[in-house]
């Protein structure tokens, strides 16, 4: 299964594609996409799109692992967030490609056995995960690991039950 993560952001927006199998997974990128900060709302958005189209062409994922957005204090770093992702979702949708989400709490359990990890200790785990030589910077793209890999894990063993329940 091929898993393209994204932790949405409008300035940041973090990518990460593995492959994996049961207890595998194999980082094929890693990136970030940064948004003009001194261009307009809508036309950030649209660079954002363009350019998960050529993730989505270059990388042909199977599915779209997307990070849920949660509430904060901060509504306009959380609306922000929300639009990035809502592109991340469209860009998907329009590929026909399933779009999981995972909360934060739900990724860092996954890759470090607890949902109260901090960054540094994801991005640790994600490099020992994946055999890489460096830890993966900046900690969006790490993040961008981190949901393709608990995707990979979690998601994708869900998905492969509820096929068995319906026997296919």
């Amino acid at each position: 299964m091929r898993v393209l993560g994204v932790d949405p952001g409008l300035t940041r927006c973090g990518l990460g594609v593995v492959d994996a199998r049961p207890g595998r997974a194999t980082m094929v990128a890693v990136g970030v996409v940064r948004t003009p900060r001194d261009a307009e709302p809508g036309e950030r958005l649209l660079y954002l799109e363009e350019q998960l189209q050529v993730w989505l062409e270059r990388f042909t994922p199977d599915r779209v692992a997307v990070e849920r957005v949660f509430a904060d204090v901060n509504v306009a770093s959380v609306m922000t967030t929300a639009h990035a992702s809502a592109i991340a979702i469209l860009v998907a949708a329009r590929a026909g490609l399933p779009v999981a989400f995972h909360t934060p709490t739900e990724v860092k359990a996954a890759v470090t056995g607890s949902g109260r990890a901090d960054k540094r200790q994801v991005t640790a785990m994600v490099q020992r995960i994946l055999g890489l030589e460096e830890p993966p910077r900046p900690a969006d793209a790490a993040d961008a690991l981190a949901l393709a890999v608990c995707h990979a894990w979690r998601g994708g063993a869900s998905e492969r039950l509820e096929r068995l329940a319906a026997g296919r």
